[in-house]
């Protein structure tokens, strides 16, 4: 293995770190919340932990590892607003649920569209002369998302 490739892969490791450790934390903490709302009957203990566990933190680690393994492009600063939008978003999809805000909803789903166009444009393919399947993966499940981010706020209008 070459001195540039073994740095490339370690390069590819600590970007993803930060996704790995929030995500993880995201996993734990839906667990947690599913221990607790369950006994409780609590109304949307099952969609707040799934939620936790899902999105916050499955979704998040995919997307930060599958990027680390896409581009060296991401920066600090590109990894801090990635991470930074999808918990903020994410906070405001939970809590506006949770007090049954619509509007609230509506400004986190609007957070985390931007989370994912911050994520698409660090994986462009600048230069690329064709995609490997794991930017195809990647564009799909950035696709669903996309997708079903506005199905999710129109049944959060409904709901109310």
């Amino acid at each position: 293995m070459t001195q540039e490739r073994s740095d490339s892969i370690l390069a590819l490791r600590r970007s993803s770190i930060p996704f790995l450790w929030v995500g993880t934390a995201a996993i734990i903490v839906g667990g947690l919340v599913a221990a607790i709302t369950s006994p409780l009957k609590l109304e949307h203990g099952s969609w707040a932990s799934a939620y936790l566990v899902l999105i916050v933190g499955i979704a998040l680690i995919f997307f930060g590892v599958t990027q680390s393994l896409l581009t060296e492009r991401a920066t600090r600063r590109t990894i801090a607003i990635e991470i930074g939008a999808w918990v903020l978003g994410s906070l405001a999809v939970l809590g506006g649920t949770l007090v049954n805000q619509p509007a609230i909803v509506d400004i986190g789903g609007a957070v985390l569209v931007i989370a994912l166009i911050v994520f698409a444009l660090a994986v462009r393919t600048r230069g690329r002369t064709r995609a490997t399947l794991p930017l195809w993966v990647f564009r799909f499940v950035l696709l669903v998302m996309i997708i079903s981010i506005p199905i999710g706020l129109v049944l959060s209008h409904l709901r109310h």
